[in-house]
């Protein structure tokens, strides 16, 4: 897997009967490690280990209904109180970041009013606060670290 724009990490993967696979610290198991897998990893490590924010609080790749689809978001990191603070969409190195991939994390947010998203290929990295009241967004340089 190609190197992405993160720290480095350092990262669990087995390799069973011609397939690499990786493990997943918040889903406790195994993945098949892919292009946007090494993605949705990096930022798991980006999370925890450089932004601080405990495990407990992060979930991966769950479903939610949007417009009574099925869909899977990438990650989400709660607030202590339950409501959801960070909304985070990865793509493929490959994939290129357009206003398709925006469109998606609105649609999925409009649906879970997250405080912050991100979204990112692993080489670029865009950041939003939301402010749902005047439905605006502010891109930012960064994510905050974990406070309580």
């Amino acid at each position: 897997m190609q190197p992405l724009n993160f720290p480095a990490y350092s990262f669990r993967i087995k390799n069973s009967q011609n397939r690499h696979y990786i493990f997943d610290g918040i889903r406790k198991k195994f993945v098949l490690l892919q292009p946007e897998e090494w993605v949705r990893q990096h930022v798991v490590h980006f999370l925890t280990f450089t932004k601080n924010y405990p495990k407990s609080l992060i979930n991966v790749e769950k479903q939610l209904l949007v417009n009574k689809m099925k869909k899977r978001y990438d990650i989400v990191v709660f607030n202590p109180d339950g409501s959801i603070f960070l909304l985070v969409e990865c793509k493929a190195p490959e994939v290129k970041i357009d206003q398709t991939t925006f469109d998606q994390i609105a649609r999925y947010n409009y649906q879970l009013k997250s405080e912050y998203l991100m979204v990112t290929n692993g080489m670029e990295h865009y950041y939003c606060q939301m402010d749902h009241e005047n439905e605006k967004y502010t891109f930012l340089k960064d994510i905050p670290d974990f406070s309580c």
